[in-house]
Protein backbone atom coordinates (compact mmCIF):
# COMPACT_ATOMS: atom_id res chain seq x y z
CA UNK A 1 0.00 0.00 0.00
CA UNK A 2 1.39 3.53 -0.75
CA UNK A 3 0.89 5.37 2.55
CA UNK A 4 0.11 9.36 2.53
CA UNK A 5 1.85 10.36 6.46
CA UNK A 6 1.14 14.20 7.49
CA UNK A 7 3.70 14.80 11.04
CA UNK A 8 5.73 12.03 9.24
CA UNK A 9 9.21 13.62 11.03
CA UNK A 10 7.13 14.60 14.60
CA UNK A 11 7.25 12.44 17.62
CA UNK A 12 4.32 9.51 16.73
CA UNK A 13 4.95 9.85 12.83
CA UNK A 14 9.02 9.22 12.66
CA UNK A 15 7.88 5.69 14.90
CA UNK A 16 5.10 4.94 12.45
CA UNK A 17 7.27 5.72 9.17
CA UNK A 18 9.74 2.63 10.08
CA UNK A 19 6.82 0.63 11.25
CA UNK A 20 4.86 0.66 7.70
CA UNK A 21 8.28 0.27 5.86
CA UNK A 22 8.73 -2.76 7.77
CA UNK A 23 5.56 -4.05 7.06
CA UNK A 24 6.00 -3.53 3.43
CA UNK A 25 4.28 -0.49 2.29
CA UNK A 26 5.59 2.48 0.61
CA UNK A 27 5.22 6.24 2.28
CA UNK A 28 5.36 9.06 1.21
CA UNK A 29 5.60 12.09 4.17
CA UNK A 30 4.65 15.37 4.16
CA UNK A 31 7.53 17.80 4.90
CA UNK A 32 7.37 21.38 5.81
CA UNK A 33 11.18 22.27 6.47
CA UNK A 34 14.77 20.88 4.85
CA UNK A 35 15.06 19.45 8.52
CA UNK A 36 11.58 17.83 7.80
CA UNK A 37 12.77 16.55 4.62
CA UNK A 38 15.30 14.86 5.71
CA UNK A 39 14.36 13.42 8.71
CA UNK A 40 11.60 11.73 6.41
CA UNK A 41 13.99 10.48 3.45
CA UNK A 42 16.33 8.88 6.02
CA UNK A 43 13.94 6.63 7.12
CA UNK A 44 13.39 5.61 4.05
CA UNK A 45 10.47 7.04 2.94
CA UNK A 46 9.65 9.75 -0.60
CA UNK A 47 8.88 12.84 0.51
CA UNK A 48 6.39 15.99 -0.02
CA UNK A 49 7.03 19.32 0.62
CA UNK A 50 4.53 21.45 1.89
CA UNK A 51 2.36 21.88 5.25
CA UNK A 52 -1.16 21.82 6.24
CA UNK A 53 -1.82 24.82 4.56
CA UNK A 54 -0.77 23.79 1.16
CA UNK A 55 -4.33 22.63 0.36
CA UNK A 56 -3.30 21.21 -3.13
CA UNK A 57 -0.75 20.09 -1.63
CA UNK A 58 -2.74 17.61 0.85
CA UNK A 59 -5.17 16.58 -1.69
CA UNK A 60 -2.42 15.62 -4.50
CA UNK A 61 -0.62 13.68 -1.66
CA UNK A 62 -4.09 11.91 -0.76
CA UNK A 63 -5.49 11.04 -4.20
CA UNK A 64 -2.29 9.66 -5.10
CA UNK A 65 -2.21 7.24 -2.15
CA UNK A 66 -3.75 3.93 -1.02
CA UNK A 67 -4.04 5.06 2.44
CA UNK A 68 -3.80 8.13 4.39
CA UNK A 69 -2.65 8.73 8.06
CA UNK A 70 -3.13 12.38 9.63
CA UNK A 71 -1.18 13.10 12.67
CA UNK A 72 -0.01 16.87 12.44
CA UNK A 73 -1.00 19.33 13.76
CA UNK A 74 0.10 23.06 15.04
CA UNK A 75 0.59 22.86 19.08
CA UNK A 76 0.99 26.00 19.54
CA UNK A 77 -1.36 27.14 22.79
CA UNK A 78 -1.05 30.71 22.41
CA UNK A 79 -2.64 30.33 18.53
CA UNK A 80 -4.64 26.92 19.38
CA UNK A 81 -8.01 28.81 17.59
CA UNK A 82 -5.78 29.18 14.19
CA UNK A 83 -4.39 25.22 14.36
CA UNK A 84 -7.78 23.86 14.71
CA UNK A 85 -8.55 25.98 12.10
CA UNK A 86 -6.20 24.49 9.80
CA UNK A 87 -6.92 21.10 10.99
CA UNK A 88 -9.93 21.33 9.93
CA UNK A 89 -9.74 22.77 6.52
CA UNK A 90 -6.54 20.11 5.84
CA UNK A 91 -9.19 17.28 6.89
CA UNK A 92 -11.78 18.51 4.44
CA UNK A 93 -9.00 18.41 1.25
CA UNK A 94 -7.48 15.17 2.02
CA UNK A 95 -11.77 13.94 2.59
CA UNK A 96 -12.24 15.35 -0.25
CA UNK A 97 -9.34 13.87 -2.42
CA UNK A 98 -10.77 10.28 -1.01
CA UNK A 99 -14.32 10.71 -1.78
CA UNK A 100 -15.85 7.93 -3.20
CA UNK A 101 -12.68 5.54 -3.54
CA UNK A 102 -13.29 3.11 0.10
CA UNK A 103 -9.38 4.18 0.84
CA UNK A 104 -8.39 4.25 4.76
CA UNK A 105 -8.04 7.80 6.14
CA UNK A 106 -6.72 7.17 9.79
CA UNK A 107 -6.89 10.62 11.99
CA UNK A 108 -5.13 10.84 15.19
CA UNK A 109 -7.56 12.51 17.94
CA UNK A 110 -7.74 12.33 22.05
CA UNK A 111 -9.10 10.01 24.77
CA UNK A 112 -12.29 12.07 26.29
CA UNK A 113 -12.63 12.35 29.78
CA UNK A 114 -15.75 10.72 31.65
CA UNK A 115 -16.18 11.78 35.24
CA UNK A 116 -16.23 8.67 37.53
CA UNK A 117 -14.91 6.02 35.11
CA UNK A 118 -12.62 5.05 32.12
CA UNK A 119 -13.30 6.26 29.27
CA UNK A 120 -14.33 3.65 26.09
CA UNK A 121 -13.82 3.78 22.39
CA UNK A 122 -17.72 4.38 22.96
CA UNK A 123 -18.12 7.89 24.33
CA UNK A 124 -17.84 10.62 22.60
CA UNK A 125 -14.95 12.80 22.21
CA UNK A 126 -14.91 15.88 24.33
CA UNK A 127 -12.89 18.38 23.88
CA UNK A 128 -13.58 21.62 26.69
CA UNK A 129 -12.50 24.81 26.92
CA UNK A 130 -9.98 26.68 23.82
CA UNK A 131 -9.71 23.06 22.36
CA UNK A 132 -13.14 22.49 21.97
CA UNK A 133 -13.03 22.76 18.27
CA UNK A 134 -11.12 19.51 17.59
CA UNK A 135 -13.97 17.35 18.59
CA UNK A 136 -15.90 18.77 15.31
CA UNK A 137 -12.82 17.63 13.36
CA UNK A 138 -12.65 14.55 14.56
CA UNK A 139 -16.81 13.99 13.70
CA UNK A 140 -15.93 15.38 10.21
CA UNK A 141 -13.11 12.48 10.05
CA UNK A 142 -15.98 9.58 10.53
CA UNK A 143 -18.42 11.40 8.11
CA UNK A 144 -16.07 11.03 5.67
CA UNK A 145 -17.89 7.29 5.85
CA UNK A 146 -20.63 8.44 4.73
CA UNK A 147 -19.25 9.26 1.23
CA UNK A 148 -17.08 6.08 0.95
CA UNK A 149 -14.19 6.34 2.75
CA UNK A 150 -12.66 4.00 5.05
CA UNK A 151 -12.24 6.36 8.03
CA UNK A 152 -11.54 5.85 11.30
CA UNK A 153 -9.87 7.79 14.79
CA UNK A 154 -7.10 6.41 16.65
CA UNK A 155 -7.49 8.21 19.87
CA UNK A 156 -4.54 9.09 21.82
CA UNK A 157 -3.88 9.49 25.85
CA UNK A 158 -2.58 12.54 27.60
CA UNK A 159 1.35 11.00 27.82
CA UNK A 160 2.78 9.04 24.18
CA UNK A 161 6.18 8.45 25.89
CA UNK A 162 9.10 6.45 25.06
CA UNK A 163 13.06 7.28 24.63
CA UNK A 164 13.58 10.58 23.01
CA UNK A 165 10.44 12.06 24.46
CA UNK A 166 11.01 15.89 24.42
CA UNK A 167 8.27 17.84 23.93
CA UNK A 168 5.38 15.86 24.85
CA UNK A 169 3.36 16.81 28.49
CA UNK A 170 5.46 14.16 30.52
CA UNK A 171 8.79 15.94 29.17
CA UNK A 172 7.09 19.33 30.14
CA UNK A 173 5.92 18.29 33.62
CA UNK A 174 9.99 17.03 34.49
CA UNK A 175 11.56 20.00 32.99
CA UNK A 176 9.18 22.41 35.32
CA UNK A 177 10.22 19.71 38.47
CA UNK A 178 13.32 20.37 37.38
CA UNK A 179 13.45 24.32 36.94
CA UNK A 180 11.20 24.81 40.34
CA UNK A 181 13.70 22.26 42.02
CA UNK A 182 10.38 20.01 43.22
CA UNK A 183 8.38 16.97 41.57
CA UNK A 184 5.28 18.53 41.21
CA UNK A 185 1.57 16.68 41.00
CA UNK A 186 -1.68 18.47 41.93
CA UNK A 187 -4.28 18.43 44.68
CA UNK A 188 -4.12 14.82 46.27
CA UNK A 189 -1.97 13.38 43.02
CA UNK A 190 -4.69 10.72 42.46
CA UNK A 191 -5.83 11.49 39.32
CA UNK A 192 -5.05 9.31 36.19
CA UNK A 193 -3.80 9.85 33.46
CA UNK A 194 -3.76 7.42 30.29
CA UNK A 195 -0.52 6.75 28.86
CA UNK A 196 1.13 5.00 25.73
CA UNK A 197 4.52 3.81 24.77
CA UNK A 198 5.13 5.84 21.14
CA UNK A 199 5.86 2.02 19.61
CA UNK A 200 2.58 0.67 20.57
CA UNK A 201 0.88 3.78 19.26
CA UNK A 202 2.66 3.34 16.05
CA UNK A 203 1.59 -0.27 16.07
CA UNK A 204 -1.86 0.38 16.44
CA UNK A 205 -2.54 3.11 13.73
CA UNK A 206 -0.69 0.58 10.82
CA UNK A 207 -3.26 -1.70 12.12
CA UNK A 208 -5.70 0.54 11.62
CA UNK A 209 -5.16 1.53 7.93
CA UNK A 210 -4.84 -2.15 7.46
CA UNK A 211 -7.80 -3.24 9.00
CA UNK A 212 -10.29 -1.16 10.57
CA UNK A 213 -13.76 -0.75 9.53
CA UNK A 214 -15.14 2.29 8.53
CA UNK A 215 -16.33 4.41 11.27
CA UNK A 216 -14.14 2.45 14.03
CA UNK A 217 -13.05 4.86 17.20
CA UNK A 218 -9.70 3.42 18.66
CA UNK A 219 -7.88 3.53 21.51
CA UNK A 220 -4.47 3.67 21.82
CA UNK A 221 -4.03 2.96 25.06
CA UNK A 222 -1.04 1.38 27.26
CA UNK A 223 -1.77 2.16 30.70
CA UNK A 224 -5.65 2.73 31.61
CA UNK A 225 -4.42 5.22 34.31
CA UNK A 226 -1.08 6.23 36.08
CA UNK A 227 -1.87 8.06 39.18
CA UNK A 228 -0.16 11.61 39.39
CA UNK A 229 1.62 11.45 42.82
CA UNK A 230 3.23 8.11 41.63
CA UNK A 231 4.70 9.64 38.24
CA UNK A 232 5.87 12.65 40.29
CA UNK A 233 7.70 10.22 42.76
CA UNK A 234 9.17 8.73 40.05
CA UNK A 235 10.89 11.86 38.76
CA UNK A 236 11.81 13.15 42.35
CA UNK A 237 13.62 10.00 42.81
CA UNK A 238 15.14 10.13 39.02
CA UNK A 239 16.22 13.98 39.49
CA UNK A 240 16.72 13.94 43.43
CA UNK A 241 14.34 16.40 44.14
CA UNK A 242 12.01 16.27 46.64
CA UNK A 243 8.02 15.41 45.80
CA UNK A 244 4.95 17.68 47.01
CA UNK A 245 1.56 19.03 46.02
CA UNK A 246 1.04 22.00 44.09
CA UNK A 247 -1.62 24.44 42.63
CA UNK A 248 -3.01 23.84 38.97
CA UNK A 249 -2.29 27.33 38.59
CA UNK A 250 1.64 27.11 39.96
CA UNK A 251 2.04 24.72 36.34
CA UNK A 252 -0.22 26.93 33.73
CA UNK A 253 -2.04 25.03 31.46
CA UNK A 254 -0.12 21.97 32.14
CA UNK A 255 -1.29 22.07 35.70
CA UNK A 256 -4.90 21.82 34.63
CA UNK A 257 -4.48 18.87 32.75
CA UNK A 258 -3.26 17.43 35.80
CA UNK A 259 -5.84 18.28 37.63
CA UNK A 260 -8.08 15.83 35.88
CA UNK A 261 -9.08 12.21 36.42
CA UNK A 262 -9.56 11.36 32.89
CA UNK A 263 -8.37 7.24 32.58
CA UNK A 264 -9.44 5.74 29.56
CA UNK A 265 -9.61 2.06 27.99
CA UNK A 266 -8.70 0.23 25.32
CA UNK A 267 -10.69 -3.24 25.95
CA UNK A 268 -12.57 -3.11 22.63
CA UNK A 269 -10.00 -1.84 20.85
CA UNK A 270 -7.84 -5.47 21.60
CA UNK A 271 -11.07 -7.14 20.95
CA UNK A 272 -11.90 -5.83 17.49
CA UNK A 273 -7.80 -5.43 15.78
CA UNK A 274 -5.71 -7.73 18.21
CA UNK A 275 -3.49 -4.87 19.26
CA UNK A 276 -1.50 -5.74 22.73
CA UNK A 277 0.66 -3.06 23.68
CA UNK A 278 3.65 -4.80 24.26
CA UNK A 279 5.83 -1.91 25.19
CA UNK A 280 7.26 -0.59 29.05
CA UNK A 281 4.55 1.27 30.84
CA UNK A 282 4.69 4.79 31.28
CA UNK A 283 6.40 4.52 35.41
CA UNK A 284 8.74 1.48 33.75
CA UNK A 285 9.79 4.19 31.01
CA UNK A 286 10.59 7.50 33.32
CA UNK A 287 12.61 4.62 35.67
CA UNK A 288 14.86 4.07 32.49
CA UNK A 289 16.21 7.86 32.56
CA UNK A 290 14.72 8.96 29.39
CA UNK A 291 13.30 12.15 30.73
CA UNK A 292 16.01 12.88 32.81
Amino acid sequence: MRVFVTGASGWIGSALVPELLAAGHQVTGLARSDASARAVAAMGADVLRGDLADLETLEAGARSADGVVHLAFGHDFSRIDAAIRTDAAAVAAISAALEGSGKPFVAASGTPMISGRAATEEDDSVFGGPVAGRADVARAVLETVEHRVRASLVRLPRSVHGEGDAHGLIARLVGFSREKGVAAYVGDGTQRWPAVHVLDAAHLFRLALEQAPAGAVLHAVGDEGVAIRDVAEVVGRRLGLPVASVTAEDIGFLGAILALDQPASSERTQELLGWRPAQPGLLDDLEKGYYG
